[in-house]
């Protein structure tokens, strides 16, 4: 089983399988798997045509993905489970969505179980939701994007590219200075993820936007296609003592530059409380739940 750590020399392997990629779990895209994998210790492989992700545990699988592809589902799954047993391994399937659970329990009723954590739960909008922010509940984000309004009406707004990306950095940077201050190993690799992802975005099939008040970014977006209607958000920043930055360049960017796609996911919130909080009071239209595979004990 030949194993592959995600990068850019082979991008073209995961762009061809996520091709037919139907799922709208985050991790199901070619930049989130390269940014991450040296953070999270994860690779790929390819099993009958079709890409698994994986849990690496010293450069061997401990985890594997459910299979993405045009091949035979349940003989990949085969597959799998027969790697388990052969290197002595308990069966662990991770990120698994619950129309993916569905088809194993379909193939195997009763073998398996499935366990959910509400941390790594996706949130999942519709487009028009976040761009036209409508009705009572949205009523607060409308109110702060008017205030951003009344105070910045000379705001400008820019697609990022080669020219303006760096001032991202510098917005990510002061971000993590002001709101993870204490966490040195995981502020350190998401700036690095970010500088990585704003230098190489057209690579990497990221888009992005960002929002300058007074000649100085105050927000930035960035995202990829995840399926033929779902776009993904990875990194969101803008200085919290602007009041409205955030709703406004949430909204503009989907309203400017997504509207090809139905859904946009805004990914999980880590158990995170003031995380948690913001991204229920968008009004998703449901949460994309992975859980964790094993097999029933007998």
């Amino acid at each position: 089983m030949q194993i592959y750590k995600p990068d850019l020399k082979n991008k073209y392997l995961l762009d061809k399988y996520l091709a037919y990629n139907k799922y709208p779990g985050c991790e199901l895209s070619a930049a989130n798997n390269i940014l991450w994998s040296n953070y999270y210790d994860t690779g790929f492989t390819i099993i009958e045509d079709m890409l698994v992700f994986c849990k690496l545990h010293e450069g061997k699988p401990v985890m594997m993905s459910f299979p993405v592809g045009n091949g035979d589902l349940k003989k990949v799954f085969e597959v799998i489970k027969a790697y388990f047993e052969e290197n002595n391994l308990p069966f662990k399937m991770y990120l698994v969505q619950d129309a993916m659970f569905e088809l194993i329990e379909s193939w195997y009723p009763g073998e398996y179980e499935i366990k959910y954590s509400r941390g790594e739960a996706d949130y999942l909008y519709l487009r028009e939701t976040l761009e036209n922010l409508a009705g009572k509940k949205l009523h607060g984000k409308r109110n702060h994007i008017n205030r951003f309004l009344e105070n910045y009406p000379d705001y400008e707004y820019e697609v990022i590219n080669e020219d303006n990306y760096f001032e991202c950095i510098q917005l990510s940077e002061d971000w993590e200075k002001q709101n993870n201050p204490d966490n040195e190993e995981d502020k350190n690799y998401e700036i690095e993820a970010l500088t990585y992802a704003l230098k190489n975005r057209d690579a990497l099939g990221l888009k992005g936007a960002l929002i300058r008040v007074g000649g100085k970014v105050v927000a930035f977006t960035l995202g990829e296609p995840l399926t033929k209607d779902t776009f993904v958000i990875h990194f969101e920043k803008a200085y919290s003592d602007i009041q409205g930055a955030y709703p406004m360049i949430n909204r503009e960017f989907v309203r400017r530059e997504l509207g090809e796609y139905t859904y946009v996911n805004r990914e999980e919130d880590m158990d995170i409380p003031g995380l948690r909080h913001a991204k229920t009071s968008y009004q998703p239209i449901r949460l994309v739940e992975k859980g964790l595979v094993t097999k029933k004990e007998v």
